[in-house]
């Protein structure tokens, strides 16, 4: 049983952020290869839901090779900015009645058009065909997630974007991950984010002491189903520091084994968050008391020991700042 419908068992069909991501391979021509789906008959991108420990890219070879039978060996994340999913408009609610956000990263490859005469899906009933379609050709697609992805194709050669489908407004903010933990208990859970580097004139990072983590930790935390990772990161920043930034720079996006977190009584999770640079800062720094314990400026030669942030997603983060000092990354969802 796969990590999502274990959720549904104990959930039922509410929405759920689903953390997932997008094959998009095409062909010498620039066709794109479109599954039509199991679910509905509809047509759509390869791709799925990822399973916890999984990286983006591990998760994209595995759902190429189940719903294809194909292997890829070029995939690779786009550019943050043509690559990340999250928002209202990726509400999709399928046929059984079951409702989530996405919330992942599109990937890309490309195969030549001769490959599809060696398909063979696996015996799910996933997919129904595989066809290529040109871009300005395409067939019936089934929702936002599979519009929006052929928008980053069709811009890329000149064509105007798809019009997207309507979409329920999002859940009020609450704490998505908390009633989730309730249902499930202290069982890995992805937990889907974004933190933020803020620096001040003289070049020193900000960072919190957490209470319920432990540790320092850059200001961040969970996104809520339909929020969109930056505003997830707009959010967290201001609940957490009384900071707001006129401009958000995604960086780097983390995921894998290597970030999953304990915290102290128990609950496992797997982090999925993007690391955001902040620019032109404005606001008291002021912290939530039941919260943030306590904050501090720190220079790159005097950061904490790293035992002393908290946990791998934290001390790798701060290493890219230490080390880069945040600068763009064009790659990284594989780390």
């Amino acid at each position: 049983m796969s990590y999502l419908s274990e959720l549904r068992a104990l959930w039922g069909s509410a929405p759920l952020v689903s953390v997932g991501v997008s094959v998009l391979i095409q062909d010498e021509q620039g066709r794109v290869l479109l599954q039509q789906r199991g679910d509905d008959g509809l047509w759509g991108v390869l791709g799925g839901g990822l399973e916890p420990g999984e990286t983006f890219l591990e998760a994209a070879h595995r759902e190429l090779r189940e719903e294809t039978g194909l292997t890829c060996p070029n995939i690779a994340p786009l550019p943050l900015e043509e690559g990340l999913v999250s928002g209202p408009e990726f509400y999709h609610r399928y046929p059984n009645g079951h409702e989530i956000y996405l919330v992942g990263l599109r990937t890309h490859g490309t195969l030549p058009a001769a490959a599809l005469a060696g398909a063979q899906p696996d015996d799910s009933g996933e997919t129904l065909a595989l066809a290529w379609f040109a871009l300005d050709d395409l067939p019936p697609l089934n929702s936002n997630i599979n519009r929006v992805s052929m928008n980053v194709l069709r811009a890329r050669v000149g064509l105007p974007p798809l019009p997207l489908l309507p979409v329920p407004d999002a859940p009020p903010v609450g704490n998505h991950l908390l009633a989730l933990r309730r249902r499930v208990g202290p069982r890995p859970l992805f937990a889907p984010g974004a933190n933020v580097l803020v620096t001040d004139e003289a070049g020193q990072l900000l960072l919190l002491r957490h209470g319920g983590a432990g540790g320092w930790t850059l200001p961040g935390g969970s996104l809520e189903p339909g929020e969109s990772l930056a505003e997830c990161a707009r959010r967290e920043l201001f609940e957490e520091t009384g900071l707001e930034a006129d401009h958000l720079e995604p960086l780097r996006l983390y995921a894998g084994a290597k970030y999953r977190f304990t915290y102290p009584h128990g609950d496992v999770i797997d982090n999925v968050s993007v690391l955001y640079r902040a620019h032109g800062v404005t606001g008291r720094l002021t912290l939530p008391p039941d919260e943030i314990h306590g904050a501090a400026w720190f220079a790159p030669g005097n950061l904490p020991p790293e035992a002393d942030l908290s946990g791998p997603l934290l001390q790798a983060m701060v290493a890219q700042w230490r080390d880069g000092e945040g600068r763009s990354v064009a790659a990284p969802a594989s780390s």
